[in-house]
Protein backbone atom coordinates (compact mmCIF):
# COMPACT_ATOMS: atom_id res chain seq x y z
CA UNK A 1 0.00 0.00 0.00
CA UNK A 2 1.16 3.30 -0.51
CA UNK A 3 -0.27 6.84 0.13
CA UNK A 4 -1.34 9.80 -2.08
CA UNK A 5 -1.66 13.56 -1.16
CA UNK A 6 -5.37 14.50 -2.55
CA UNK A 7 -6.35 18.29 -2.68
CA UNK A 8 -8.98 20.19 -1.44
CA UNK A 9 -10.94 20.89 -4.64
CA UNK A 10 -10.33 17.73 -6.35
CA UNK A 11 -12.80 14.86 -6.42
CA UNK A 12 -11.09 10.98 -6.24
CA UNK A 13 -12.79 9.51 -9.52
CA UNK A 14 -13.81 11.57 -12.63
CA UNK A 15 -17.17 13.73 -12.16
CA UNK A 16 -20.28 12.84 -13.49
CA UNK A 17 -20.63 15.42 -15.74
CA UNK A 18 -17.30 15.17 -17.02
CA UNK A 19 -16.13 11.85 -17.50
CA UNK A 20 -12.60 12.98 -18.46
CA UNK A 21 -12.22 15.58 -16.14
CA UNK A 22 -9.11 16.08 -13.46
CA UNK A 23 -9.54 13.67 -10.74
CA UNK A 24 -7.28 11.89 -8.32
CA UNK A 25 -7.66 8.77 -10.59
CA UNK A 26 -6.66 10.60 -13.70
CA UNK A 27 -3.63 11.93 -11.70
CA UNK A 28 -2.08 8.77 -10.42
CA UNK A 29 -2.40 7.18 -14.20
CA UNK A 30 -0.47 9.85 -15.32
CA UNK A 31 2.22 9.13 -13.17
CA UNK A 32 1.78 5.46 -13.31
CA UNK A 33 0.40 3.94 -15.87
CA UNK A 34 1.01 1.03 -14.81
CA UNK A 35 -1.88 1.53 -12.29
CA UNK A 36 -4.59 1.27 -14.76
CA UNK A 37 -3.51 -2.82 -14.59
CA UNK A 38 -5.11 -4.39 -12.09
CA UNK A 39 -7.59 -5.98 -12.43
CA UNK A 40 -9.68 -4.24 -9.79
CA UNK A 41 -12.80 -4.30 -8.58
CA UNK A 42 -15.28 -2.00 -9.72
CA UNK A 43 -15.32 1.56 -7.98
CA UNK A 44 -11.81 0.79 -6.80
CA UNK A 45 -10.06 1.63 -10.33
CA UNK A 46 -6.24 2.26 -9.99
CA UNK A 47 -6.46 0.18 -6.69
CA UNK A 48 -7.72 3.61 -4.91
CA UNK A 49 -9.17 1.78 -1.07
CA UNK A 50 -11.06 4.95 -0.21
CA UNK A 51 -12.54 8.08 -1.19
CA UNK A 52 -12.78 11.58 0.65
CA UNK A 53 -15.58 14.10 0.32
CA UNK A 54 -14.52 16.48 -2.76
CA UNK A 55 -13.27 19.31 0.10
CA UNK A 56 -11.76 17.11 2.13
CA UNK A 57 -7.62 17.02 1.75
CA UNK A 58 -5.50 14.35 3.05
CA UNK A 59 -4.01 10.83 2.85
CA UNK A 60 -5.87 8.52 0.23
CA UNK A 61 -4.44 4.52 0.00
CA UNK A 62 -3.75 3.13 -2.76
CA UNK A 63 -3.14 -1.09 -2.71
CA UNK A 64 -0.34 -2.26 -4.89
CA UNK A 65 -2.22 -5.37 -5.99
CA UNK A 66 -5.87 -6.83 -5.54
CA UNK A 67 -5.29 -9.19 -2.68
CA UNK A 68 -3.97 -6.01 -0.42
CA UNK A 69 -7.20 -4.10 -2.39
CA UNK A 70 -9.37 -7.07 -0.98
CA UNK A 71 -7.30 -7.23 2.49
CA UNK A 72 -7.92 -3.18 3.13
CA UNK A 73 -11.54 -3.18 2.01
CA UNK A 74 -12.02 -5.99 4.73
CA UNK A 75 -10.42 -3.46 7.38
CA UNK A 76 -12.61 -0.80 6.46
CA UNK A 77 -15.77 -3.01 6.45
CA UNK A 78 -14.87 -4.27 10.04
CA UNK A 79 -14.07 -1.38 11.61
CA UNK A 80 -10.51 -2.44 12.78
CA UNK A 81 -8.69 1.01 10.84
CA UNK A 82 -9.08 4.13 13.20
CA UNK A 83 -8.85 7.27 10.70
CA UNK A 84 -7.63 10.33 12.17
CA UNK A 85 -8.95 14.06 10.48
CA UNK A 86 -7.83 18.09 11.44
CA UNK A 87 -10.58 20.85 11.35
CA UNK A 88 -10.70 24.23 12.28
CA UNK A 89 -14.15 24.63 14.35
CA UNK A 90 -16.20 27.97 13.62
CA UNK A 91 -17.91 27.81 17.17
CA UNK A 92 -16.16 27.49 20.09
CA UNK A 93 -17.81 24.77 22.90
CA UNK A 94 -16.76 24.42 26.89
CA UNK A 95 -14.92 21.35 26.79
CA UNK A 96 -11.62 19.56 25.38
CA UNK A 97 -12.92 16.40 24.52
CA UNK A 98 -16.03 14.52 23.32
CA UNK A 99 -17.91 12.67 20.80
CA UNK A 100 -21.04 11.70 19.42
CA UNK A 101 -22.65 8.16 18.24
CA UNK A 102 -25.88 9.27 16.76
CA UNK A 103 -27.22 7.80 13.64
CA UNK A 104 -26.87 9.49 10.44
CA UNK A 105 -29.39 9.30 8.00
CA UNK A 106 -29.77 11.30 4.10
CA UNK A 107 -31.93 14.70 4.76
CA UNK A 108 -35.69 13.57 3.58
CA UNK A 109 -35.43 16.98 1.19
CA UNK A 110 -32.08 18.27 0.75
CA UNK A 111 -29.90 15.44 -1.26
CA UNK A 112 -26.76 16.22 -0.74
CA UNK A 113 -27.80 17.14 3.93
CA UNK A 114 -27.04 14.47 6.16
CA UNK A 115 -29.22 14.82 9.40
CA UNK A 116 -28.00 13.11 12.44
CA UNK A 117 -31.03 11.09 14.62
CA UNK A 118 -31.99 13.39 17.59
CA UNK A 119 -34.83 10.96 18.29
CA UNK A 120 -37.49 8.36 17.02
CA UNK A 121 -38.89 10.22 15.05
CA UNK A 122 -36.64 12.49 13.61
CA UNK A 123 -37.43 13.01 9.54
CA UNK A 124 -34.84 11.22 6.98
CA UNK A 125 -34.72 9.02 4.14
CA UNK A 126 -33.59 5.74 4.26
CA UNK A 127 -31.91 3.89 6.63
CA UNK A 128 -30.14 4.95 9.73
CA UNK A 129 -26.58 4.34 9.36
CA UNK A 130 -24.64 3.63 12.98
CA UNK A 131 -21.72 6.34 13.43
CA UNK A 132 -19.24 7.27 16.20
CA UNK A 133 -17.11 10.32 16.25
CA UNK A 134 -14.42 11.23 19.14
CA UNK A 135 -13.45 14.72 19.36
CA UNK A 136 -10.05 16.73 20.63
CA UNK A 137 -9.32 20.09 21.20
CA UNK A 138 -5.78 20.55 19.54
CA UNK A 139 -5.33 24.26 20.43
CA UNK A 140 -5.34 27.45 18.90
CA UNK A 141 -4.71 27.24 14.78
CA UNK A 142 -3.76 30.10 12.42
CA UNK A 143 -7.72 30.26 11.64
CA UNK A 144 -9.07 29.76 14.82
CA UNK A 145 -9.44 26.47 17.31
CA UNK A 146 -8.25 23.61 15.70
CA UNK A 147 -9.60 19.46 16.40
CA UNK A 148 -9.43 16.22 16.11
CA UNK A 149 -11.70 13.91 14.86
CA UNK A 150 -11.10 10.13 15.12
CA UNK A 151 -13.56 7.34 13.85
CA UNK A 152 -14.28 3.84 12.83
CA UNK A 153 -17.01 4.33 10.77
CA UNK A 154 -17.44 6.25 8.15
CA UNK A 155 -20.65 7.59 7.01
CA UNK A 156 -20.88 10.16 4.52
CA UNK A 157 -20.67 13.55 5.70
CA UNK A 158 -19.83 11.61 9.75
CA UNK A 159 -17.53 14.24 10.61
CA UNK A 160 -19.45 17.44 9.21
CA UNK A 161 -22.96 16.46 10.59
CA UNK A 162 -21.56 14.74 14.00
CA UNK A 163 -19.37 18.09 14.67
CA UNK A 164 -21.76 20.47 13.94
CA UNK A 165 -24.47 18.79 15.68
CA UNK A 166 -22.01 19.32 19.11
CA UNK A 167 -21.76 22.55 18.77
CA UNK A 168 -18.26 22.64 16.32
CA UNK A 169 -19.78 23.33 13.07
CA UNK A 170 -16.42 23.22 10.21
CA UNK A 171 -15.58 26.70 9.31
CA UNK A 172 -16.68 27.14 5.67
CA UNK A 173 -19.18 24.29 5.64
CA UNK A 174 -21.34 25.66 3.09
CA UNK A 175 -24.55 22.87 3.83
CA UNK A 176 -23.97 22.94 7.95
CA UNK A 177 -23.74 26.29 8.34
CA UNK A 178 -19.76 27.06 8.58
CA UNK A 179 -20.23 30.80 7.22
CA UNK A 180 -17.13 31.66 5.24
CA UNK A 181 -14.35 29.45 4.33
CA UNK A 182 -10.70 29.68 5.57
CA UNK A 183 -7.50 30.92 3.36
CA UNK A 184 -6.16 27.68 0.66
CA UNK A 185 -9.08 27.39 -2.21
CA UNK A 186 -11.21 24.61 0.40
CA UNK A 187 -14.65 24.51 1.04
CA UNK A 188 -14.48 23.69 4.47
CA UNK A 189 -11.69 23.29 6.59
CA UNK A 190 -11.16 19.44 6.89
CA UNK A 191 -8.35 17.08 6.36
CA UNK A 192 -7.59 13.72 6.34
CA UNK A 193 -4.43 13.21 8.42
CA UNK A 194 -3.98 9.16 7.79
CA UNK A 195 -5.67 5.88 9.64
CA UNK A 196 -4.16 3.10 11.20
CA UNK A 197 -4.86 -0.67 12.13
CA UNK A 198 -4.70 -4.13 11.01
CA UNK A 199 -1.42 -4.08 9.51
CA UNK A 200 -1.80 -1.03 7.82
CA UNK A 201 -0.67 2.78 8.49
CA UNK A 202 -0.86 5.58 5.58
CA UNK A 203 1.72 7.79 5.08
CA UNK A 204 2.24 11.48 6.00
CA UNK A 205 1.37 13.92 3.38
CA UNK A 206 1.41 17.86 3.37
CA UNK A 207 -0.93 20.07 6.20
CA UNK A 208 -3.23 22.55 4.05
CA UNK A 209 -2.27 26.18 4.98
CA UNK A 210 -5.00 26.36 7.46
CA UNK A 211 -3.27 23.93 9.44
CA UNK A 212 0.07 25.12 9.62
CA UNK A 213 0.81 27.55 12.05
Amino acid sequence: MHTVSKPAGLSVFPPHVEPDGDCVLARLLAESPQAAAGPWPEGFAGGIAHRLDVGTSGALAVADDPEELMALRAAFQTKLLVKTYRFVARRDVPWDEGGCDRAIAHDRRKKRRMVVQRGPSTPHRGKWLPAETHFRRLGDGPYGMMWEARMRTGVMHQIRVHAAFVGLVLAGDPIYGGGKPVPGGAPFALHHVGFVGAGFATGAVPEPVWAVS
